[in-house]
């Protein structure tokens, strides 16, 4: 007599998520591109920023009047923030193109887990690779500061504010990269996705630049990205909130943006 068997299912719990969303974001190219991207953009163009900027620093009395040595050497990180919002944007956009998310919501009915489990493992990576990136921008930018000229004041982690700095940073690109995320949730299009960060780092940022200084203060003060930024600087400028302060208004826009997203992925079809 045959004897049928039954197999027990149960459903998917957070921490199966967070294993599949860790399968997915270290087996895709686009994670190793992006991050590979990231770090030529910072560690190398970073270098370059501070061994010509400590170049000139004898010879050029506005370089050395506006010495920043630890801004010399995170400066390049304002491009490096561009692959993190890539990366962010195309590990969702990547699903919807290639029709995984069907799997993916089939396998973790629960949109909002998905979601959760999404951002936790993306914050998680994008914290500790942004990390690696800005400190070794830093430490390499200020060795070359040292070699290449024995005038220029280089600056260390030991210094006041100078670990703040460096590990705003790390903070400041995992942010992006998190914006990034949640707007490809929201748009589903990696080029809509795309335009819309690239609108919101530079674009916008741009404009108000150029507004009637009445205007221009204001949005330069609290601009999210501009307020975030200022975790990752040591000397204030005007018009500039102080740097927890202004990233606590970045993690205020991310909520937001995480809240619109999360609405949309409930309320549509996959």
């Amino acid at each position: 007599m045959v004897t049928a068997t039954t197999t027990a299912y149960r459903a998917a719990t957070f921490g199966d998520a967070l294993r599949s969303e860790w399968t997915k974001i270290r087996t895709v190219r686009s994670t190793f591109w992006a991050l590979l991207i990231a770090a030529a953009l910072g560690i190398g163009l970073g270098a370059l920023i501070s061994g010509v900027s400590a170049n000139h620093y004898a010879t050029d009395p506005g370089v050395r009047f506006n010495w920043r040595p630890v801004d010399h050497s995170l400066a390049s990180l304002g491009l490096a923030q561009l692959a993190f919002a890539v990366l962010g944007v195309m590990l969702v956009t990547g699903e919807y193109s290639s029709g995984m998310i069907r799997s993916s919501l089939a396998a973790v009915p629960r949109r909002g887990r998905l979601f959760a489990a999404k951002a936790t493992v993306f914050a998680a990576v994008a914290l500790v690779v942004g990390e690696v990136i800005s400190f070794a921008t830093f430490l390499v930018g200020q060795a070359l500061i040292s070699a290449v000229s024995a005038q220029a004041p280089s600056a260390s982690l030991g210094q006041h504010e100078v670990l703040r700095a460096v590990a705003g940073a790390g903070l400041y690109l995992a942010a992006i990269g998190l914006l990034g995320l949640f707007l490809g949730t929201m748009l589903r299009h990696a080029a809509a996705g795309i335009g819309v960060v690239v609108a919101v780092l530079f674009v916008l940022p741009g404009i108000a630049a150029a507004l009637p200084s009445s205007w221009q203060h204001p949005i330069e003060k609290y601009w999210p990205t501009n307020a975030g930024q200022q975790v990752a600087h040591l000397v204030r400028d005007s018009n500039t909130l102080t740097p927890w302060a202004g990233f606590a208004v970045m993690v205020l826009f991310l909520a937001v943006v995480a809240v619109a997203a999360l609405a949309v992925l409930e309320r549509r079809d996959a």
